[in-house]
C-alpha cells in the first residue's frame, strides 16, 4: 500500500472512532480528509453522508451517498441513508423506493424500518406504515416513540402525551425554517389570541408563553407585559427566540416541568399550538391553577376533537374536545371567557378546525 492510501486509511479509521464516540465534527473532519487523498472510495463517502445526516446536514449528505451509489448501486448502508436524506429533505416519494432496495439488498436495523414507516405514513399509506413500524418494534427499535406512532395510525389507546425526544427533536428540526413554512399554513395562531388579551386594556406583571418556540407570541405580549417569560423544550427553538430580545427570560423545559417547578404568580398564559404537543392537559390546568392569581388570563388554542375529550390523531398531533376544556375549567377554578370555533392551521391546504379559548381564573 503506498503512503498516500496509507495515509487515508488512517483517516478513516480515526473518523471511524470519532464517529461511534459521537464526536461528529471531528468525523467529519477525517472522513473529508480520507476522501481526498482517495476519492471516489465508497466507504468513505457513505461514511461522510452517515456523519452529515447526523449533523443535520441532509442537503450536504445527499450527494456524496448518490456519488456512494453510482459506484455500489446495491450497498446497503448507503441506500438507507440516501433514503433517510431523501426523506429528511421532504422527498418522500422519491425515499420509499430506496429504503426498500436496502432492505431488499440485506438486514436492516430498526431505524430503518422505521423511518420508512415514516415515509409510509407521510405518503397516506397507514397500514403498510404500522405494519413498517411493527418490523422496528420487533427489532429492538424505541418501543415508547413506536408505540406513539402506532397509536396514532391505529387509533388504540393514546399516550398521555408523546415522547419527550420525539417533540424536542422534531421541533429542533423545524427552527430554521419556522417563521416561513408557518406562512404557508395560514397561521394566525397568536395574533388572534393575543387581541383579545390587549383588548381588556390590561398591563399584565408576569406574562408566560407556554412553547414560546420561534417568539411569534412574544413579539405581541412584550408591550402588554411588565415581565415576560418564554418556555420551550427544543433547544434550537429557543436560540431564536433569544435572538428577538423580547424575553426577560427563556427557559428550556417541558411544559409540565417548567410549571412543577415554579412558583409563579402568572397573570397571564398563553400556548398557542402547544397542546397539540402535550397530550391530557389535566396536570397542566393543575399547576397553572395554582401558579396564577383571581382574575388572571389564560388563552389558548387546541384541534377540536368532536369525540373524545383527547384523541391522538394519524398526524402525531393531539386534539381536545370543547366538553373536555370545558370540564377542565370547571375542576380547576377557571371560568371560560370565549371559546371561537375556527381553523388553527392548514395542513395539505385543508384547514384544521380548532378552539380557541381565554378562561379567567376564578
Amino acid at each position: 500500500m503506498d503512503k498516500t492510501l496509507e495515509q487515508a486509511r488512517t483517516f478513516f479509521l480515526e473518523g471511524v472512532a470519532h464517529y461511534e464516540a459521537g464526536r461528529l465534527e471531528q468525523a467529519e473532519r477525517q472522513f473529508a480528509a480520507a476522501l481526498s487523498l482517495a476519492p471516489g472510495r465508497p466507504s468513505v463517502l457513505t461514511n461522510l453522508g452517515a456523519v452529515r445526516l447526523r449533523l443535520q446536514r441532509a442537503a450536504e449528505a445527499l450527494p456524496v451517498l448518490e456519488e456512494a451509489l453510482a459506484q455500489e448501486p446495491d450497498n446497503p448502508e448507503a441506500l438507507a441513508h440516501a433514503a433517510t436524506a431523501l426523506a429528511e429533505l421532504g422527498r418522500t416519494p422519491d425515499a420509499l423506493p430506496l429504503f426498500d432496495r436496502a432492505i431488499a439488498a440485506g438486514p436492516q436495523p430498526a431505524t430503518v424500518w422505521m423511518f420508512r414507516g415514516s415515509v409510509l405514513r407521510e405518503l397516506g399509506r397507514a397500514q403498510e406504515a404500522a405494519a413498517s413500524y411493527r418490523e422496528a418494534l420487533a427489532r429492538g427499535g424505541d418501543a415508547e416513540l413506536l408505540n406513539y406512532y402506532l397509536a396514532g395510525l391505529e387509533g388504540g389507546a393514546a399516550p398521555p402525551r408523546p415522547p419527550r425526544h420525539y417533540v424536542q427533536g422534531l421541533f429542533d428540526s423545524y427552527a430554521d425554517g419556522f417563521d416561513t413554512h408557518l406562512k404557508t399554513l395560514r397561521y394566525d395562531a397568536p395574533g388572534v389570541l393575543v387581541q383579545r388579551l390587549a383588548a381588556s386594556g390590561r398591563r399584565f406583571a408576569h406574562a408566560l408563553d407556554l412553547g414560546c418556540g420561534t417568539g411569534l407570541c412574544g413579539r405581541l405580549l412584550r408591550p402588554l407585559a411588565t415581565r415576560l417569560t418564554g418556555v420551550d423544550l427544543s433547544p434550537q427553538m429557543l436560540a431564536r427566540s433569544r435572538a428577538l430580545g423580547v424575553y426577560d427570560d427563556l427557559q428550556q423545559a417541558d411544559v409540565v416541568e417548567y410549571l412543577a417547578a415554579q412558583a409563579g404568580p402568572f397573570d397571564a398564559v398563553v400556548a398557542a399550538d402547544v397542546f397539540i404537543y402535550v397530550g391530557v392537559l389535566d396536570e397542566v390546568f393543575r399547576l397553572l391553577a395554582a401558579r396564577m392569581p383571581p382574575g388572571g388570563l389564560f388563552a389558548f388554542t387546541v384541534e377540536e376533537s368532536t369525540g373524545a375529550e383527547v384523541v391522538l390523531r394519524g398526524s402525531l398531533r393531539y386534539a381536545h374536545s370543547e366538553a373536555g376544556l370545558q370540564r377542565l375549567a370547571r375542576e380547576h377554578g377557571f371560568r371560560i371567557q370565549a371559546l371561537e370555533r375556527r381553523p388553527v392551521r392548514e395542513d395539505q391546504r385543508q384547514p384544521i378546525a380548532g378552539l380557541f379559548a381565554w378562561m379567567e381564573r376564578l
